[in-house]
C-alpha cells in the first residue's frame, strides 16, 4: 500500500514530514514529490498519473490549487493540507482547498494538519487492510493512555 505526498514547495516539508514520518511507523510506503500546480503543472500530471499510490496527500499554501489539481486527474481519494503562509495565516490555503465544486471532492485537513492527513491516509488503506486497521486500533489506544498518564499528573498537582 502506498500514499503519495505532492507539496507545492519545498518550503512545505517542514509540515509535511511529520506525515511522512506517521505513515512509516504505520509501515505505510510513502513517495514525496515536489511539485506545483502552477509552476510544474506538466510535472503534477504526469506524476498522479502514473504513480501507483491508492491515496494521495496534496499541500500547498497560499492558491493552494494543488489538491484540487490532483482530484481532477484521479478518482483516489485525495486529502488536501493547507499550508500556513503569510499574509493571510493560511485561511487562503484553507479556503482554496476546502472549496472545491461539487463532482471533484478534496478531503480537507486543518492548515498545517499534515499528521492528521496522514491519520486518514491510513484509516483510508485500512478498510481493507486488517493488519493496519489493528495498528490503528493500537495507535488509538496508545493516545489514550497518554491522556490519562497526563491527567493523573494533573490530579496529583492539584491534591498538593
Amino acid at each position: 500500500m502506498k500514499v503519495a505526498i505532492i507539496m507545492g514547495s519545498d518550503s512545505d516539508w517542514k509540515v509535511l514530514k511529520v506525515a511522512v514520518d506517521t505513515l512509516k511507523n504505520f509501515g505505510v510506503e510513502v513517495e514525496v514529490v515536489v511539485a506545483s500546480a502552477h509552476r510544474t503543472p506538466k510535472k503534477v500530471h504526469d506524476f498522479v498519473k502514473n504513480s501507483s499510490a491508492q491515496v494521495f496527500i496534496a499541500a500547498a499554501g497560499m492558491a493552494a490549487h494543488l489538491a484540487g489539481v490532483v482530484a481532477s486527474l484521479t478518482t483516489k481519494p485525495v486529502i488536501g493540507v493547507p499550508i500556513n503562509s503569510e499574509p493571510f495565516k493560511g485561511l487562503d490555503s484553507l479556503l482554496s482547498t476546502v472549496q472545491m465544486p461539487g463532482g471533484v471532492p478534496v478531503a480537507t485537513m486543518a492548515v498545517n494538519g499534515a499528521k492528521n492527513a496522514a491519520l486518514f491516509a491510513v484509516e483510508i488503506l485500512a478498510l481493507q487492510d486488517d493488519s493496519l486497521a489493528k495498528k490503528l486500533i493500537s495507535y488509538r489506544e496508545q493516545i489514550a493512555a497518554e491522556i490519562d498518564i497526563k491527567n493523573k499528573k494533573i490530579q496529583q498537582e492539584v491534591l498538593l
